[in-house]
């Protein structure tokens, strides 16, 4: 009779366990997301995709340079174990060629001066430059506040209409 109690006991453990282990954990989750959209090949610094969820439901915000990005991105993010359903609200810049250059004035000034070109080393460098109508805008990350003083000096006055710099500031991997 204890044998079976035992036994009982731990094929129960074993069933929550296996059930903890199944259902993924939301921050692990989250990892996944970022994770399935920096590593979309067609990923760029001039793409900003940000993710929010709420149970299985992710939310995609967030700008990127091509419709073919944003339904790639949500399928992707579809496919995931554990997303339930995506909602992607993600816009789509329009295509501009005087966006496209600025685009490349912005990066080159940002990315070819010594103080980011770790950043610029890394697979998906953590500025992103958003350019929409002549607006220049900085999304991502950076180490320090003296990072993010000198990424807004370099980005600005290349002949955008208005300009903003939202890049945070975080612990960076070196």
């Amino acid at each position: 009779m204890k044998l079976r109690i035992t036994l009982a006991a731990v094929a129960v453990f074993f069933c929550l366990a296996s059930n903890a282990l199944a259902q993924p954990r939301p921050d692990g989750l989250l990892a996944e997301i970022a994770r399935a959209v920096s590593t979309y090949s067609r990923y760029t610094v001039f793409d900003d995709v940000r993710a929010q969820l709420d149970g299985g439901v992710v939310t995609l915000s967030g700008k990127v340079t091509m419709l073919v990005k944003k339904e790639e991105i949500g399928r992707r993010i579809a496919a995931l174990d554990g997303v339930t359903a995506v909602r992607n609200e993600i816009d789509v810049l329009a295509a501009v060629a005087s966006d496209d250059d600025l685009r490349q004035r912005v990066a080159r000034a940002i990315y070819s001066n010594a103080a980011f070109w770790r950043y610029a080393a890394m697979p998906t460098p953590p500025i992103r430059i958003l350019v929409e109508r002549g607006r220049v805008t900085l999304t991502g990350a950076v180490a320090t506040d003296t990072e993010r003083s000198l990424a807004r000096s370099l980005a600005s006055g290349h002949g955008e209409s208005t300009f903003a710099c939202e890049l945070t500031v975080e612990r960076m991997p070196r």
